[in-house]
Formats: structure tokens, sequence, C-alpha cells
């Protein structure tokens, strides 16, 4: 049974710091692509950040480049994601995603990241 379970929930303020993991199992992990997308409360799904099976490769959109960092541990099967100088506009629900091939894509059931004062 496939499954990818986000932790953590977390409240931070304006310029705070919160790590995000995401625990797989199921499937070969150390095969696929990882994501991270975030979906902000009342608009769509945002893809945030990439990387590859290895790890040796990362993407990030350009509102995070600078302040996110991705990362995996193949060995724990663990996708992270290092989230540093947070805004409030970072707000929202973020999914860890597994994609081999454009064929295998999984989802976890996301974690709430609020950032507020």
């Amino acid at each position: 049974q496939v499954q990818l379970v986000e932790s953590v929930v977390g409240l931070v303020q304006p310029g705070g710091s919160l790590r995000l993991s995401c625990a797989a199992s199921g499937f070969t992990f150390s095969s696929y692509w990882m994501n991270w997308v975030r979906q902000a409360p009342g608009k769509g799904l945002e893809w945030v950040s990439g990387i590859n099976s290895g790890g040796g490769a990362t993407y990030y959109t350009d509102s995070v480049k600078g302040r996110f960092t991705i990362s995996r541990d193949n060995a724990k099967n663990t996708l992270y994601l290092q989230m540093n100088s947070l805004k409030p506009e970072d707000t929202a629900v973020y999914y860890c995603n597994a994609v081999l091939a454009s064929v295998y894509d999984y989802w976890g059931q996301g974690t709430q990241v609020t950032v507020s004062s």
C-alpha cells in the first residue's frame, strides 16, 4: 500500500522557519522524482519544488528560491522541505508528491502551514 505522510503542522511567525517531512512507503522511493506542491486558501495547486531520484538536482519556483531547500534521504525513504524566512503568503496546505515516468503519481494527505503574527 502506497503511503506518503507529511508532517509537521506548523504555525510560525513571519521570518521564522519550519521543516516539513514526508515519509514514504509501499513503493521504491529512491526511483521516484519527488515534489512539494502547495495550495493556498481559495487558490489552485502551485508547484513549489522538485528533486530528482538521486537528490543531485533540485528546482524551485521563483517565489521560494533562496528561502526553501528541498532534500531527500533515500535510506530513510523521506523527503524534506526546509523553509526559512517564511512569509504570510507561504500559508498553504503543503503536499508531498511522487512521480515516476509520468505514469505513477502519488500524493500525501497534506499538512497545513500557517505564517501569521
